[in-house]
């Protein structure tokens, strides 16, 4: 197949820029010389050319970048005369103007609000023959509704002083006025013709004054807001040797033309906001009464500490600022940005130096500059494509077996291509269209492609392949076991076994990459080596044979880590545990006498219970008893036999009692003697 598209040259005929070329006093243009474009959204212009003696240069911009060219203009004069300045037409100054003019109209008045703020005004009112008068006032008056039940309407009627006395006027009754006064009626004109050419203007314009002596060369820079460069990829898959090619895709929405600019791309990504600068603010300050009476309050001052001699005043720092910009140029020399990236070229592979780049790369700061080798001539309103590279580039045909997406059905294996970038270039995230076998292959996506580095990308799948996995959990075995501080813990391993198996339809061999994804904080047992590992998963690579079957196997190792409250276990789960072979004989050793000391702790508590229930069922008797003497009376013979069981009962409780004291210290001893035989345990 020939190649994808044959570069012709550098004939572009777009752009974006939004400010106009800056003019001299003289009439002497200050054009465009260096543009470079971020991929964050701005645009760095630098305008340079000569200026002769005192000059004034204007800058216009659109409304909608204005806020940025005031955060980033930097003026460069090595002129021998004053500071330069810019002034510029704030966003009230239309508010304002309007507000200082006889006739106000900044607040949208209507016909009745302009004759009720020209009180006094003489004026001619047509309604309809001509009336001449000053101005009253105007009122508004309740008429009656013309139908029948409805509310009175408002309606407004103009007061003139006439020399046949007060005239009053409905206002619908008036077809035109004018005022007598031609100020009025000039301040009346210039109102609308500022709010007319304000409502059709989308720029701004900022005017820069060189105060200098002599012929020199000055220059005006800033960022402002553009579309973002984009870039977009092609890769021939069908060459001998594969070609790649980048395109950057830039687009003009501005109202001005490039003439020979040297142009940049730059790849990156460095804050960038907008401040509101333009528009003016106002702070609200408190009213205070006038210090002009009564006598002076008492005070203290309190005393100071940790003074700082050398301070910078505010204006002092934006000196030092501005000279520092002023002496130094924002972008480094064009062949000493290209510089670095032909010596990385020199230092590459074959496939290197076969590389034709239309755009040389170079560092620029953190970021990547592609720096367009001959100077570009872009059209205003236009868009372009502009060549980034051009050449061969290591690249391999591949299937990619996805595991997590094979684990809940067959699939097919994804279409890719293994990249390694040998531009000599940082290649930008963008679109890779592929082409194979004469024809479009599907389209790719990539991210960030550093120079050097490997990627696969994926641009179909193949239908004539088709793989399965399947997970087998293994047993847990136990690793180790330690005691201390009362708690037991147990470690496991638990071996997890997943297959691939890949089935080839075709008649052609293919290369094979399966994606493993990493489980947790798993050890890789089986294979013993992998292509290649990524934060997520491993890839392995394997032949597929045609018209074969490719069984692959991956086994891990995950540990498992349990911890145990040995003093909380129920003496079940305490003897199974001393009874397990996995465990180590010292452990069990331990836990056994562990088992007997609960046990006996058991015991006492179970004695101790079953003196409560006793000493209850005693007390419950000597009630009854209690109750049937109390019945018969104590002189009786029945009730002298009820006074010898109460005494016996007597007895028998006070003789519980003391068992039941020394029940609970036991349950208490043996509670201790397991606590601290459990919390002594250092294994």
């Amino acid at each position: 197949m020939k190649q994808i598209i044959v570069f012709a040259g550098l004939l572009l005929y777009a752009g974006t820029m939004h400010a106009q070329n800056a003019v001299s006093s003289g009439n002497t243009e200050l054009p465009v010389k260096r543009i470079a474009l971020f991929s964050s959204g701005v645009g760095y212009f630098e305008h340079s050319g000569t200026a002769s003696g005192s000059a004034e240069l204007t800058l216009t911009f659109e409304v909608s970048t204005i806020n940025d060219a005031l955060k980033s203009l930097v003026v460069n004069d090595p002129g021998q005369g004053a500071s330069p300045s810019v002034s510029y037409p704030s966003e009230d100054t239309l508010i304002r103007t309007l507000q200082s003019l006889g006739i106000d109209l900044s607040s949208n008045p209507g016909t009745a609000e302009i004759f009720a703020s020209q009180r006094g005004a003489e004026i001619e009112v047509s309604a309809p023959n001509p009336i001449s008068g000053r101005i009253v006032g105007v009122e508004r008056r309740a008429i009656p509704a013309s139908a029948a039940g409805a509310a009175p309407v408002q309606e407004a009627f103009l007061s003139l002083s006439t020399n046949d006395g007060i005239r009053i006027i409905a206002l619908r009754d008036i077809a035109s006025f004018t005022f007598k006064d031609p100020a009025l009626n000039a301040d009346l004109k210039r109102a609308l013709d500022l709010i007319a050419s304000n409502r059709t203007s989308r720029n701004r314009s900022l005017l820069v004054r060189l105060p200098g002596s002599g012929s020199r060369t000055v220059a005006l820079s800033y960022v402002i807001a553009v579309p973002v460069w984009k870039v977009s990829y092609r890769l021939d898959m069908g060459q001998q040797r594969p070609l790649f090619q980048g395109w950057a895709i830039i687009d003009n929405n501005s109202d001005t033309d490039w003439n020979n600019v040297e142009l940049s791309l730059v790849s990156g990504r460095p804050v960038s906001f907008i401040q509101q600068l333009y528009p003016p603010y106002y702070f609200s300050r408190p009213t205070l009464p006038l210090a002009i009476a009564g006598s002076a309050q008492a005070g203290t001052y309190a005393g100071g500490y940790d003074r700082q001699q050398d301070i910078v005043s505010e204006d002092a720092a934006y000196s030092m600022i501005y000279e520092e910009l002023a002496d130094r140029p924002m972008f480094a020399d064009t062949e000493k940005m290209a510089a670095p990236a032909q010596s990385a070229r020199s230092q590459g592979t074959a496939n290197v130096a076969s590389v034709q780049a239309a755009a040389t790369g170079s560092a620029a700061g953190d970021q990547f500059a592609f720096t367009v080798k001959n100077p570009v001539t872009l059209n205003r309103r236009q868009s372009a494509m502009i060549p980034m590279v051009n050449g061969n580039m290591g690249a391999v045909k591949t299937l990619v077996l996805q595991g997590n997406r094979a684990l809940s059905s067959s699939i097919n294996p994804d279409l890719a291509v293994e990249l390694t970038n040998t531009t000599g270039m940082k290649l930008p995230a963008g679109p890779i269209t592929v082409f194979d076998g004469g024809s479009y292959a599907g389209d790719a996506l990539i991210e960030f492609f550093g120079e050097n580095d490997k990627r696969l990308i994926k641009y179909g799948e193949d239908l004539s392949v088709i793989g399965t996995a399947t997970l087998n959990s293994g047993t847990r075995v136990i690793s180790s076991v330690t005691v201390s501080n009362g708690v037991m813990v147990i470690n496991r391993r638990q071996v997890n076994e997943r297959t691939y198996t890949v089935k080839n339809t075709s008649s052609e061999s293919k290369r094979l990459i399966i994606e493993h994804p990493i489980t947790g904080n798993s050890t890789l047992i089986e294979p013993a080596k992998y292509l290649e590992k990524t934060d997520s998963l491993y890839r392995f690579e394997q032949t597929l044979k045609a018209n074969g079957e490719l069984v692959f196997t991956v086994k891990e190792e995950i540990p498992i880590r349990e911890s145990i409250t040995l003093g909380t276990l129920r003496t079940d789960s305490l003897a199974s545990y001393s009874t397990t072979q996995e465990i180590p004989a010292n452990v069990r050793t331990a836990l056994a006498r562990a088992v007997e000391l609960k046990r006996k702790n058991e015991a006492a508590v179970q004695a101790q219970s079953e003196l409560q229930t006793r000493h209850t069922r005693l007390v419950s008797e000597q009630d009854r008893v209690r109750q049937n003497l109390t019945a018969v009376g104590t002189g009786s013979d029945l009730g002298k036999e009820y006074m010898k069981r109460m005494t016996d009962l007597d007895n028998e409780i006070d003789s519980v009692f003391k068992e039941g004291v020394n029940a609970s210290e036991l349950v208490r001893s043996t509670k201790k003697e397991l606590d601290d035989y459990i919390a002594g345990l250092k294994l």
